[in-house]
């Protein structure tokens, strides 16, 4: 009986060393909106959560609104206000995706991939198919993503007054980054 649960448990801790799913509580999302007019319009989310499952290629962020940190706090209330980001009625915004050429990855050798994401991500409530591209760079143990991309803020229903004024980027560009 004690080789038994002896050969249990070995098995399990061996299944959780060689785990596919990798995760993080530190990801980050940063965007740019800044435009001629403004320079202002940027923050950085550095608390998002990420996970890549290197078996499937499954991908997925999810990061809190209220989170993001401005230089100004009364861009953050803007933002953060029902004529943005309402984020108490959308406290968050999820990528759900697959990498498109896995099998590209060797996630056991040393080096950086070229990756292709497809899936969708959810905004403001909207959620809307998207394709990416990145970068997947193994070192070590180490596992890093980063892919920087552009979004329309009509397709989201996001608006607002400094939008239509030229103050804030109809098109930010995002970016996100996680370290697993």
């Amino acid at each position: 009986m004690k080789k038994t649960i002896l050969s249990l448990a070995l098995v399990l801790a061996a299944g959780f060393v060689f785990a596919q799913k990798k995760t993080t509580t530190s990801a980050s999302v940063s965007f740019d909106a800044t435009t001629a007019i403004d320079k202002l319009p940027k923050a950085d989310n550095k608390t998002a959560i990420a996970s890549l499952d290197t078996k499937t290629g499954k991908l997925a962020f999810e990061v809190t609104i209220k989170n993001f940190s401005f230089s100004n706090p009364r861009i953050q209330e803007h933002f953060n206000g029902e004529g943005w980001m309402n984020s108490d009625k959308f406290p968050t915004a999820t990528f759900k995706g697959d990498i498109t050429n896995l099998k590209e990855i060797n996630f056991s050798k040393d080096g950086t991939y070229l990756v292709v994401v497809n899936g969708e991500i959810s905004i403001h409530g909207v959620t809307r198919p998207m394709e990416a591209n990145g970068s997947v760079v193994v070192k070590g143990s180490k596992i890093s993503t980063t892919s920087e991309f552009k979004i329309k803020l009509e397709d989201f229903e996001v608006n607002g007054g400094a939008i239509a004024a030229g103050k804030v980027s109809k098109e930010p560009v995002i970016t996100v980054a996680a370290e697993f």
